[in-house]
């Protein structure tokens, strides 16, 4: 057995020496590639440990040229209050993370308002990350048509459905708005009102599909039933207790472009003392875990994020090999609960 001078720092040589393979097959096994046999992966990784030796990862990446970071930014918009604390955006960044290190990737979360305009400046060429995934198109795609247009690695959270040079991932909004309107139609609701922001990519499409369940009901719906607010709990909040100060209950249902904006409609309701669903039926949107916590439980349209997050990190690395990349839907499902139906 070889006998370490404690003074003397281990480099990858001398670690490979010391398990008798080359300095290649001790990188690859330090790495977990599992092009090398596990039971060598193991002894060179017991040996690392035992002798406090770690990969120099900034010098491996001098080496590469590569950060294995993936960006992820939040593109939120401006005068929003809506932040990281969102808790579907944290369910989505949850997922991402899971999913890029399922890949040997770290993840570094910014936003829109962090980062620079110049996306592939900030986070690519300064080599903060080797690739960027963006949650959300807003408004106006013009930074994230800019930084495809650089040439770097892009994926994008939102309407898949949008035509891009650029692969991007998300539910069938069309189908979501459609079916959570119906539902509540079915229910006999006839003045429903569409709570969000649709200058979004993504709710554009939701209130489309609400606008069209209308329209195969023939129920009639007018300017007054679509309110723009922000996408917040505390604007939903604001806006119901205004509406109904101003006109009294003069709607039946509510189809909310997300969970957080229809607890804060439910919240003003019950306050008021309104009837979940015998007066007013809400329907959200995403899922969270408090839609099923709350009193009365909350209807909502779920997209399927785990499914998502994989199909970003592959789309990426795709374009990492230059391989091809496509758009994709992911699975849309109505979860309906107390909200819209009443109790047995």
């Amino acid at each position: 057995m070889v006998t370490l001078v404690s003074e003397t720092k281990l480099t990858l040589a001398k670690l490979a020496d010391i398990a008798g393979v080359s300095t290649s097959t001790a990188s690859r096994a330090l790495k977990d590639n599992p092009l090398i046999k596990q039971e060598t992966r193991s002894r060179i990784q017991a040996l690392a440990k035992e002798h406090n030796f770690s990969i120099n990862a900034a010098a491996s990446r001098l080496r590469t040229q590569k950060t294995h970071v993936i960006a992820v930014i939040l593109n939120l918009i401006d005068n929003t209050e809506q932040s990281t604390t969102d808790p579907f955006l944290l369910k989505l960044v949850g997922e991402l993370n899971q999913a890029l290190n399922a890949k040997g990737y770290e993840l570094l979360l910014s936003n829109s308002f962090m980062a620079s305009d110049d996306w592939a400046n900030y986070f690519i060429r300064s080599q903060r990350a080797d690739g960027i995934i963006v949650i959300g198109q807003g408004k106006s795609t013009a930074k994230i048509d800019r930084a495809a247009q650089s040439g770097i690695p892009i994926v994008v959270w939102g309407d898949a459905k949008t035509e891009a040079p650029y692969p991007i991932i998300g539910g069938d909004n069309y189908l979501g708005g459609y079916t959570a309107t119906q539902h509540l139609l079915s229910h006999g609701a006839k003045r429903i009102l569409f709570l969000g922001d649709s200058e979004h990519a993504e709710m554009q499409e939701r209130h489309k599909g609400y606008a069209q369940a209308h329209k195969d009901a023939n129920v009639p719906i007018d300017a007054q039933c679509t309110c723009a607010i922000d996408i917040t709990s505390k604007a939903a909040y604001q806006y119901i207790n205004e509406r109904i100060k101003a006109n009294g209950l003069d709607f039946d249902g509510i189809v909310c472009v997300s969970d957080m904006v229809a607890l804060g409609a439910l919240k003003a309701l019950k306050e008021r003392y309104v009837g979940i669903p015998s007066d007013v039926g809400i329907v959200g949107y995403d899922d969270i875990s408090l839609a099923e916590l709350m009193h009365p439980s909350l209807t909502t349209v779920r997209q399927n994020t785990q499914q998502a997050a994989i199909e970003m990190v592959t789309q990426l690395l795709n374009q990492f090999e230059n391989k091809p990349t496509e758009s994709q839907v992911v699975e849309t499902t109505l979860i309906a609960r107390r909200s819209t139906q009443h109790s047995d």
